[in-house]
């Protein structure tokens, strides 16, 4: 570890603090043994929201201490980090998302000497935390906001971007079309418009400020300072946009994100940004760097519109295309998979026709969607069919990068649609077929609990699913334990191998002398493929989920026959 930490070291002196381009030229090559020390190359994700995990003390809202008493359950799962959602003090508006104290916990769910337990609990179990840095934006109801409205020489004005007149393009750029009306809203107190990517509720914070940039750093120190692992950058691209320069193709200020990353590693050498970003595979660079010096990790949100895409239309070739287009990036750097996570997905990038074909599927109904180009279901409902479950959690495991799992997925949860918006695949995890599931023994809960249909809490829970060997939780459990034995997934080159099938995806890893194969069919139907490879002379498949061994049919020549949504994994011996 101690070679990776002065290695970090090494590279943040390469950097300049105010550095717009990537470097002219690269550094030096990552050496091996660099890669294998690098955390998150081999971890395992898994989101939560404070307020809707476990409830303590009966007041209806989750919080550490039950956080705390199920860390247990979390480490059998096979979880190495917790990414925690926002729990700050705020309104709740936007579930957290609109903070009034970057700060302080939410008293609602414990103290910060509650947060410091998790963290030490957390590393007693070998696992780390990482927590959502939102700084584009603030609760209108945060002090500096309230003090900017009410005067204009307040030095708070200048932390918020303001225009007397409202802008042209005020109507355009929501991120949140078909519920948000405009990005520029007038403010009676203050008396001018005030600019908010997001809702009307959550007004940006000016980036460009050099103050609000030192606030910035206090805050990642602090929370540092409590032994965290790093931070899920929110809306990246929004933190580093320029309003001024318009709401269709806005400048970035990459400086920006190059500065706070090294900030970070320079409080924190091993310290690690999740960015989520949605951006096209060409831009990549410019978050990441060209060389590493961007933020080391980011979600795969291109590739998984593409994978949704395959799994609705049995057809693997734009989700191969998509895998090929994110491939490159420095070795230090990590893209991370999912396949639900706490907002909706996001299909904005398909064509009109592929889209409408996920949605014919996967959304049928109006009530499915959100924002004109997503869908707001969890996965086990929105699939449906429990083999093509298993497919989807066998793929995410075999992608190349780090997997992210969003609370409840494990045991299938369904969504409550009736909610607001995005708040359909926020509710309480269901643990057993306790009151409110296990999560509260509250008359009313902060979020309701799923207690009427297929996905009830009565039918859908952890308890339930511990005792069976062949439900979700356990498979996933096997997915987990399985992946953990293949670094080279983690850590090594990837090859898309031809299958002879527009169903079938077939990918080889190396790491040093090692080779995994993974095998996977899109298709309902079964499928037969020969796999050919003149390097695979004299070697046989040791199938790892059923320890059986394949032999060659022909010096390196293999035949597969896959079931219908079928997944086979292989140790090349």
């Amino acid at each position: 570890m101690k070679k990776w930490l002065i290695f970090l070291a090494c590279l943040s002196t390469q950097l300049s603090f105010a550095q717009t381009e990537a470097p002219t030229a690269p550094p030096a090559p990552i050496p091996t043994d660099f890669v294998e020390e690098i955390w998150y190359k081999r971890a395992l994700i898994y989101n939560l929201d404070v307020k809707v995990f476990k409830d303590s003390d009966g007041d209806g809202m989750g919080d550490f201490k039950g956080l705390i008493q199920q860390l247990d359950y979390l480490k059998d799962l096979g979880i190495t980090v917790i990414w925690l959602s926002p729990f700050h003090p705020s309104p709740l508006e936007d579930d957290g998302y609109d903070i009034a104290d970057f700060y302080k916990v939410d008293p609602r769910v414990g103290t910060e000497a509650d947060f410091k337990q998790l963290v030490e609990e957390c590393k007693k179990r070998d696992m780390r935390v990482i927590i959502d840095l939102v700084i584009n934006h603030t609760s209108n109801q945060h002090p500096w906001y309230q003090a900017a409205r009410k005067d204009k020489n307040s030095p708070y004005r200048s932390w918020y971007v303001w225009s007397k007149e409202r802008p042209q393009d005020a109507d355009e750029g929501m991120v949140f079309p078909g519920v948000q009306k405009e990005t520029w809203t007038y403010d009676s107190l203050a008396q001018e418009y005030y600019f908010h990517r997001f809702y009307d509720f959550q007004p940006d914070l000016n980036a460009q400020n050099p103050d609000v940039e030192v606030e910035i750093r206090k805050i990642v120190k602090y929370w540092l300072d409590f032994g965290i692992s790093g931070f899920r950058l929110d809306a990246v691209p929004f933190y580093m946009e320029i309003p001024q320069s318009g709401m269709k193709n806005p400048m970035l200020q990459f400086d920006l994100l190059y500065g706070l990353r090294q900030f970070i590693q320079w409080h924190k050498a091993d310290a690690a940004v999740l960015g989520e970003a949605n951006v096209d595979p060409k831009e990549t660079d410019k978050f990441l760097g060209k060389y590493g010096e961007g933020i080391q990790m980011m979600f795969n949100f291109y590739g998984n519109q593409y994978l949704f895409s395959a799994l609705a239309s049995e057809n693997i070739e734009t989700f191969k295309k998509a895998l090929i287009e994110t491939r490159d990036h420095s070795p230090a750097n990590q893209w991370a998979w999912f396949l639900r996570n706490h907002d909706e997905i996001d299909l904005g990038r398909l064509s009109n026709e592929a889209r409408e074909e996920v949605y014919s599927k996967f959304g049928p109904k109006e009530n499915m969607r959100l924002y004109d180009r997503g869908i707001r279901r969890r996965l086990a409902p929105m699939l449906g069919n429990r083999k093509q479950i298993d497919l989807a959690y066998s793929l995410l495991f075999a992608l190349p990068g780090t997997p992210s799992l969003r609370y409840g997925e494990e045991i299938g949860m369904g969504d409550d649609l009736s909610l607001k918006e995005r708040n359909s695949v926020r509710t309480p995890m269901q643990w057993n077929t306790q009151k409110n599931a296990g999560f509260s023994t509250a008359a009313k809960t902060f979020h309701p609990v799923i207690s009427q249909g297929d996905y009830a809490y009565q039918k859908v829970n952890v308890a339930t699913q511990e005792k069976d060997q062949k439900s979700l939780l356990n498979t996933i459990k096997k997915f987990i334990k399985i992946r953990s034995q293949c670094p080279e997934i983690g850590w090594g080159e990837w090859t898309i191998l031809p299958a002879t099938t527009s169903t079938v995806l077939v990918m080889q890893y190396k790491w040093k002398d090692k080779s995994i194969v993974v095998a996977h069919n899109f298709s309902k139907e079964k499928q037969n493929i020969q796999l050919r490879m003149a390097e695979w002379k004299g070697k046989s498949l040791q199938d790892l989920l059923n320890e059986k061994t394949v032999k060659p049919v022909a010096e390196g020549s293999y035949s597969l026959a896959m079931e219908g949504y079928g997944f086979q994994w292989f140790r090349l011996n």
